[in-house]
């Protein structure tokens, strides 16, 4: 834990040390100390997960490459006729994308063009920023394949059809938060409903390769409705698989093929965070097995419990820990744990609250989330254009208090209904 919390301070120093050398290192630690068998070290990765990694990083990997999600992006900006209504487009449109096509992957690619959609929008490049890191966050809320910890959360929770417990519990307030969000950032960055001289781009010229762009497409709406129909399925007490990550890992086997070029699509697979991930489980099974972060965990969460109290003693500990460990460690611990508490996969408020609370967490400081990383690091190597941590906080802290609002005042009420 100690090479965790040093390793991150050396990190704010030391940009060119990657949060996957640091976990890493702390893999080793947990090895070399016997704290974790190094005989059942293969038993603590979760195969399924990194299958469920392996096979989204993939898809979004060729959706990106083939300039896909910048044809869906630009399809919707290209519409827009005022700054005001391409402010909300904007939150809209990289929220909805980051939902279905992984949200580190609408990151880098939003990275790219934040700086250039700024300037022909004319609007300030800080605000178009903070748009694309709050937008990400926030509409990878309400699917298990939007980020990595809900897809961890999907798989090792044993929540019973995840895609629909997911949408359920997160569609409608997530719609809410993203006009919401998109709402104060207008206030504060003072947007006027002026009318655009010129759209951003025409969306036909974003298409790089028109091959990989159908397979990329295809293969991305084909792995949401065989989620869907294990889901149905699952209700019924006969799922097509009981290992849901599976499902993505066979749509990506069969879509290399089919690419113009499956070598640069395995070259652009974010294979640093599938290796953070491997050596993560590694790590934190050590952690887990020294017991000191036990005391935390039972400070915030102590015992079983339901409805509002739940709720809110998830929400605490996801957002304060999740600034000190990171949401995807985090979430790697305090997933076991709740099950030790007695959690279940009928538990599907608690496990939705803490899919909700993990990945809003990122919205409040710039280390909550790896994804606010890739954003503002991309955007300032290439356009000298960066956030302070202090401003991305204090912007983010009312984002996020507002956000927390308004997921737990339609999730609380819902599972009353559903139960």
């Amino acid at each position: 834990m100690a090479v965790i919390l040093v390793g991150l301070i050396v990190r704010a120093r030391f940009k060119n040390v990657p949060i996957w050398a640091i976990m890493a290192f702390a893999a080793f630690i947990g090895i070399a100390t016997h704290v974790v068998n190094t005989d059942e070290i293969e038993t603590y990765v979760d195969w399924n997960v990194i299958l469920f990694l392996i096979g989204m990083f993939s898809m979004a990997a060729m959706a990106d490459e083939s300039g896909l999600l910048e044809y869906l992006f630009s399809s919707v900006i290209y519409r827009a006729r005022t700054k005001r209504v391409a402010l909300y487009l904007l939150v809209i449109t990289f929220g909805l994308l980051a939902a279905m096509a992984v949200n580190d992957a609408v990151a880098a690619m939003g990275s790219i063009i934040a700086v250039p959609v700024a300037k022909a929008l004319s609007l300030d490049p800080e605000l178009v920023v903070l748009v694309l890191a709050f937008s990400v966050t926030i509409g990878s809320t309400m699917t298990p394949i939007g980020n990595p910890q809900n897809m961890l959360i999907a798989v090792q929770s044993g929540v019973r059809a995840p895609l629909t417990t997911f949408l359920v519990y997160l569609a409608p307030p997530t719609v809410v938060n993203l006009i919401v969000t998109a709402y104060l950032l207008d206030r504060l960055y003072g947007v006027r409903p002026e009318p655009l001289k010129a759209p951003y781009r025409i969306p036909e010229e974003v298409i790089r390769n028109r091959r990989d762009a159908y397979v990329s497409g295809v293969s991305l709406v084909t792995v949401i409705a065989l989620l869907a129909v294990n889901d149905y399925l699952e209700l019924r007490g006969r799922p097509l698989v009981r290992d849901i990550g599976v499902i993505p890992f066979t749509v990506a086997a069969a879509t290399y093929i089919a690419s113009s070029n499956p070598r640069e699509v395995i070259r652009r697979v974010d294979w640093s965070t599938i290796l953070f991930f491997i050596v993560m489980f590694v790590a934190m099974a050590a952690v887990w097995y020294s017991g000191i972060l036990t005391p935390l965990f039972q400070a915030l969460l102590p015992r079983l419990s339901e409805g509002v109290q739940s709720a809110l003693r998830i929400t605490a500990a996801s957002l304060a820990y999740s600034q000190v460990l990171s949401n995807v460690p985090f979430t790697a611990l305090f997933v076991p744990y709740m099950q030790r508490l007695g959690f279940t996969g009928s538990n599907g408020l608690a496990w939705t609250t803490l899919a909700m609370a993990t990945t809003i967490a990122g919205n409040l400081t710039i280390l909550g989330a790896a994804s606010n990383v890739i954003i503002l690091e991309s955007i300032e190597s290439r356009y000298g254009v960066t956030v302070s941590y202090w401003r991305f906080m204090k912007v983010g802290a009312l984002v996020t208090l507002i956000n927390i609002a308004v997921y737990l005042a339609y999730m609380v009420p819902l599972s009353l209904i559903l139960h």
